[in-house]
């Protein structure tokens, strides 16, 4: 059949000929509409996805499209997550009103709830009521030690930390970490860009602003730029970060085993470690940061006496780049790919945050500091940046004022205190150590005074009133730490006599006093109650199971200052909410189980248990906890806490754990607060192998 039998068709209308619909036109009626308007919805009617639609335009309506209805989006899932966090927290607010509350404002409660009121209503008349009480001081210490700490003692928090499950966690789909940075090529642990978000954020939030050794808006632009080869921002370093970071997070890649806090951060560590050998020996800003940073790692783990070791690599390092000790201080011409301004900085944070860290851990432990002066001028107190924020990251409460440089300031006046207090009391010098009691005991009522004032001079912006971030409540306690290190385990210095043993010639009167200015006991006491105060705040506005390391040494040092006293009674308050609080932070690390243990032995060595089972006002399962008559050793889950504790025995500059009479560790004597002390090192740092064997007071 020839090609002239077919009919010739004639070509269509063109997309922009007359009659035709327009080209965008017959696209926009082809696309699929993800999310209808509410009216649509509502009428059942296709909608055309553009507001205003086709539908709401025809019939005069306003057109509103809400994404978060959709269940697909991850918006919608945001939106649920806030919405639960809102009526979580309204509901514990509620609770705290309740047990807060005199008769006449419960009354009001009541009235409110039953007049039918909106639920922002009832929203805006109980933070109305709180901030009343919170400002007249009507919140009872005995209602909030009671009802918050004993009633909840255990599993307030969790015993055992949460891990974020993989599929479908509400909280994965909708974490925002407020820093945003990339995971290659700083490590080849994950790829997941998120993940080091998060982690790193926590790290800022909680772990950082403590010692705050590094620059950390410096440490933040390096990390974003990629540039591996920086000063300022390594690999090694970023990688012990995060090592770190993994101790405060919930997620399940944080562990390594999910649920296993053994291996919280393992991996990361394992990487920081082979990039720190690869680096061989290089002395440098940021290899000195991270080697700060394994030792803070290593310490919370506790199973490797590595502690010690990175410290004084630590100042070494900081000694050979000048920025403390004998040798010149660095100088900006150092730098090759750092400008002067960022190495300064730098240089002077990690100078002083070295220094902070020297000073917390050899005075809290009772041994000499080893760092005697720094090189560099303190970063300046500006008073510019306290509107600068601190966000209680991942939790949904408000950002505060954070006040990081006048805290900074503050603590490092604090530290210089503690250096002399350290150099003074706990010096290996034997004309130091046989200086006349009553010498000893004018040189800690000096330091004592020093210490009074300081805490005198603070801002008013640092009032716990105020409801401070947790940096300067753990600054607080600090403070109340140092006094018990003061009057530590030596009351042979503090006890009067008839004579004063000091120098007497027919010349002079006596220099030294032979009656003490203070009473030590009554100060200790004081101070470990200042402390229970401060871990209760803590606990209300942030809880206590992303609180940093330092607090846990300072509630175990106030609970066993208490139970050194000759009247400890079991049922005070004060020591109530200090165990309840130490309950939650031991869960999360190992040392906090072995010490938790220790603890609980001390406490049943009292053998207070009949005034435990007595009284009506104490849970089961705290009376389970103390009482040394308790039937079923070896059962409940704190007895596990005991594993680990061989390490004591395996050598013997631990000195033990006690006799055991071939009973195991489960039965071992209680310990007073040197003995405490003494195994609390061992336990988390190994043993300091520049300092001597410490020894023991006469009457601790």
């Amino acid at each position: 059949m020839s090609d002239a039998q077919y009919r010739q068709l004639a070509p269509g209308p063109s997309p922009t000929s007359e009659g035709s619909p327009p080209r965008e036109a017959a696209n926009l009626w082809k696309k699929r509409v993800s999310t209808a308007c509410l009216a649509c919805k509502k009428s059942k009617r296709k909608c055309s996805g553009i507001p205003p639609c086709d539908n709401c335009r025809a019939f005069n309506r306003v057109c509103i499209f809400d994404e978060s209805l959709d269940q697909r989006r991850r918006v919608a899932a945001k939106r649920t997550a806030d919405e639960l966090n809102y009526h979580r927290d309204m509901l514990n607010d509620l609770f705290k009103l309740i047990r807060s509350a005199d008769q006449t404002q419960a009354f009001r409660l009541l009235e409110v709830i039953r007049s039918n009121a909106t639920g922002e209503e009832i929203r805006s008349f109980i933070d109305e009521t709180l901030a009343a009480i919170e400002a007249s001081g009507k919140e009872s210490q005995e209602t909030v030690t009671k009802l918050e700490d004993i009633r909840q003692l255990i599993n307030i928090e969790g015993t055992n930390p949460s891990y974020r499950r993989k599929v479908m966690d509400i909280h994965y789909l909708c974490d925002e970490a407020p820093h945003k940075v990339p995971a290659k090529p700083w490590t080849t642990v994950t790829e997941d860009d998120d993940l080091v978000s998060h982690l790193i954020s926590l790290y800022l939030a909680w772990d950082y602003p403590f010692h705050a050794f590094f620059d950390s808006e410096v440490f933040m632009r390096h990390m974003k730029s990629g540039d591996v080869t920086s000063e300022l921002c390594s690999p090694f370093l970023v990688n012990a970060v995060l090592a770190n970071a993994c101790y405060f997070s919930e997620f399940s890649e944080a562990y390594v085993v999910p649920g296993d806090i053994m291996t919280k951060g393992v991996d990361f560590l394992a990487e920081a470690e082979r990039l720190r050998n690869d680096e061989n020996g290089r002395v440098c800003l940021a290899s000195l940061q991270g080697t700060l940073l394994l030792y803070e790692r290593h310490s919370m783990s506790g199973n490797d006496d590595l502690g010690y070791i990175m410290l004084h690599q630590a100042i070494r390092m900081g000694e050979q780049l000048g920025l403390i000790g004998k040798y010149a201080p660095l100088s900006p011409e150092q730098s090759t790919t750092s400008s002067s301004g960022e190495l300064d900085s730098s240089a002077r944070r990690t100078a002083w945050g070295l220094f902070h860290v020297d000073t917390v851990v050899h005075t809290g432990f009772l041994r000499p500091s080893l760092i005697d002066q720094v090189n560099v001028d303190r970063i300046e107190r500006n008073l510019s940046t306290e509107k600068a924020l601190w966000v209680p990251y991942p939790t949904h409460r408000g950002a505060r004022p954070s006040f990081q440089s006048q805290y900074f300031d503050e603590s490092c006046n604090l530290c210089e205190i503690a250096k002399e207090i350290s150099r003074t009391l706990f010096s290996d010098d034997q004309s130091t150590n046989s200086a006349s009691r009553a010498l000893r005991r004018q040189k800690k009522e000096e330091l004592y005074e020093k210490l009074r004032l300081w805490h005198g001079q603070l801002p008013d912006i640092f009032d716990p009133g105020r409801r401070p971030p947790p940096h300067i409540i753990l600054l607080r306690m600090r403070y109340h730490t140092l006094i018990i290190n003061l009057f530590s385990c030596t009351p042979e210095d503090d006890v009067s006599s008839a004579a004063s043993d000091a120098p007497k010639t027919p010349e002079s009167q006596p220099r030294h006093s032979p009656v003490p200015k203070y009473n030590v006991w009554a100060i200790t006491q004081s101070a470990a109650r200042g402390i229970s105060a401060l871990a209760r705040l803590h606990r209300r506005e942030y809880g206590v199971s992303r609180a940093h390391q330092f607090a846990m040494y300072a509630v175990n040092l106030a609970l066993f200052t208490m139970l050194d006293q000759e009247s400890f009674d079991v049922l005070d308050q004060d020591f109530l909410s200090l165990a309840s609080t130490f309950s939650v932070m031991a869960s999360r690390s190992t040392l906090g189980r072995n010490l938790f243990h220790i603890f609980r032995q001390s406490v049943r060595s009292k053998a207070q248990g009949k005034r435990i089972r007595e009284s009506s006002s104490v849970s089961d399962e705290l009376k389970e906890l103390f009482d040394e008559e308790s039937v079923s050793k070896g059962q409940g889950k704190y007895d596990e806490y005991a594993e680990g504790l061989e390490k004591l025995n395996q050598d013997e500059r631990y000195h033990g754990i006690g006799g055991t009479d071939g009973d195991g560790l489960q039965d071992y004597p209680g310990f007073g607060l040197f003995d405490m002390l003494d195994r609390y090192e061992s336990l988390s740092l190994g043993k300091d192998e520049v300092a001597g064997e410490r020894e023991k007071p006469e009457f601790c």
